[in-house]
């Protein structure tokens, strides 16, 4: 049965970050055995995987300063892999110098990650309190905050019917709960 490909991974930095997987997942696979190929082959890979997962955490929320905390962390994650590569090369456990390809595969990458990005609502965010996109030093940043943050919108995405079927569910949980004893049993209120 075929799965059905989720919104995300349509996307073409989704796509150019499977190709850095598959490209990963073949250099960590090449290296040599050496003391240190388990560790650059995780540390390869596992970002490899972080910049996939990351994409689609941006994409999971509409929020601006979410969606660049994991534009962050996908820009992180490629300096790390990188870093493994060329230190693999560095210390000679590759059977061959990835390198070059794995600097031209993250140039690409680069290229529609920039564009990804650029399609970020700058205009839909909320304050964190860490001041790292919005400065609240002055009563002027504080009203631009305010101004900013726009409560309908950010709510109406939860629509009526997801508000029902959670209360539901926790109804049958409590159900649940009632049925097999419950979380106050009677043989211990009774002493």
């Amino acid at each position: 049965m075929a799965r059905r490909l989720e919104k995300f991974e349509k996307l073409p930095v989704y796509q150019k970050a499977q190709e850095l997987f598959d490209l990963a997942d073949v250099i960590a696979e090449a290296l040599k055995e050496d003391s240190m190929k388990e560790h650059l082959a995780i540390q390869i890979c596992s970002n490899a995987a972080l910049i996939q997962a990351k994409i689609a955490g941006a994409e999971g929320g509409s929020l601006y300063s979410l969606r660049m905390q994991n534009a962050v962390l996908i820009k992180l994650a490629v300096q790390d892999m990188f870093n493994a590569v060329s230190f693999a090369s560095m210390v000679k456990i590759n059977e061959e110098d990835y390198v070059q390809l794995m600097r031209e595969k993250i140039e690409e990458f680069r290229l529609v990650f920039v564009d990804w990005i650029r399609g970020f609502d700058k205009t839909y965010d909320i304050p964190d309190n860490w001041a790292i996109r919005f400065d609240t030093s002055t009563p002027e940043q504080e009203k631009l905050e305010e101004l900013m943050f726009d409560e309908d919108r950010f709510f109406g995405e939860f629509n009526e019917d997801d508000l029902n079927d959670f209360e539901s569910e926790d109804l049958d949980e409590e159900d649940d709960d009632d049925d097999k004893g419950g979380k106050g049993d009677d043989k211990n209120n009774n002493d």
